[in-house]
């Protein structure tokens, strides 16, 4: 993957990764190796890596194709819930990438921005949590808001807390939303994800191998509900059916939308090709320049050649077919673990940086 040219700031903040040893973990300590901004000072998992090195935790199960960066592998590692008070002292952000109960992920990561941290969520525990803003920046970057109100209610200081959305819904809501001027009503989708999604590779699950599963659990839901509270009112009705496929990384969407006021094809590649991008001021390190690609070859995008825009910050799409009834259908496609996983958080927690809510 080509690597992204960053940025440099001079102020850089101390972060910390909880879950740091897991698949996504993993992304996330690629990803922020040499960040102009955010500089890693702490990494956290569970007690089964308690006083290893990072390079030692990882070892037998890194699974990035770059190596371990030099300077984090002699790093020791903490223990997310038991050095609680020394990884308070060391940071100013943390990124939550743990795998453990949904109840458990609440109750930490609340402690962690109860104590006056930033935390900036990959799981699913909080998406639900009426004060914490779930975002994809380049839709709902306005929803940051909420956390005056999130810090109001909670009596916080310093402490915050965001999370992302589910990897699967950031393969095909951009494009949709790109094209909201046309009033789109109902939305059809089956998602292809690939096995990185479940934190596995063709190595740990060879069962996957010249397989597909048709059913992914609690993706459907996802997929079909969180949209809701990314796009706000006027999202369209959403039915999902998600699929596990036999691919490393990137999810892609077959999706089906019917308007109240059907475009024309040129209408649709105008409205992409010139879909307004807020981050595009802001001068973020990882924000894509061009968010959304619209390829005009009946067999792009394909997972192979275009998981990688961007830096995989990126969404592409494709093949737009009419549907009859006031619809089209087309093809798109986003990298899981990139946008829809680590990238999206450090995105997130640059825009909040930009915003001036890491202090």
């Amino acid at each position: 993957m080509k690597k992204r040219e960053l940025k440099v700031n001079s102020k850089r903040l101390n972060v910390g990764i909880l879950g740091a040893t897991g698949m996504v973990g993993q992304r996330f300590v690629t990803l922020l190796e040499n960040h102009p901004w955010f500089e890693v000072v702490s990494l956290a998992a569970s007690p089964q890596s308690a006083g290893k090195t990072y390079e030692e935790a990882v070892s037998g199960r890194w699974v990035m194709k770059n190596s371990v960066p030099e300077k984090l592998r002699g790093l020791k590692i903490k223990v997310v819930e038991e050095d609680f008070d020394e990884i308070v002292k060391e940071v100013d952000l943390v990124f939550s990438a743990i795998d453990a109960d949904k109840e458990k992920i609440k109750e930490i990561e609340l402690r962690y921005a109860t104590a006056g941290v930033a935390v900036v969520s990959n799981n699913s525990a909080h998406r639900w949590t009426q004060d914490v803003p779930m975002i994809i920046p380049e839709i709902n970057a306005h929803h940051l808001s909420l956390i005056d109100i999130q810090k109001k209610n909670r009596g916080w200081e310093k402490g915050l807390l965001v999370v992302k959305p589910n990897c699967s819904l950031q393969s095909y809501l951009p494009v949709v939303y790109a094209l909201k001027k046309f009033g789109p009503k109902e939305v059809l989708v089956t998602t292809l994800q690939a096995i990185s999604g479940a934190g596995k590779t063709f190595e740990s699950w060879p069962e996957m191998l010249d397989n597909c599963i048709p059913f992914i659990k609690g993706e459907e839901e996802k997929t079909e509900k969180e949209p809701t509270k990314i796009w706000g009112a006027g999202c369209p009705a959403i039915s999902a059916t998600c699929i596990r496929v036999p691919i490393s990384d990137g999810h892609m969407a077959s999706v089906s939308v019917k308007f109240e006021n059907k475009p024309s094809l040129q209408q649709i590649r105008d409205a992409i090709d010139s879909f307004p991008n807020p981050l595009a001021s802001l001068d973020l390190p990882s924000a894509p320049k061009k968010f959304i690609k619209y390829f005009l070859e009946d067999d792009r995008p394909q997972t192979k050649l275009d998981r990688d825009y961007e830096g995989g910050l990126g969404i592409t799409c494709g093949r737009f077919r009419e549907d009859g009834n006031n619809s089209w259908k087309f093809v798109s496609l986003s990298h899981n673990t990139i946008r829809g996983a680590a990238g999206g958080a450090i995105l997130i927690a640059e825009l909040l940086y930009k915003k001036g809510y890491l202090k």
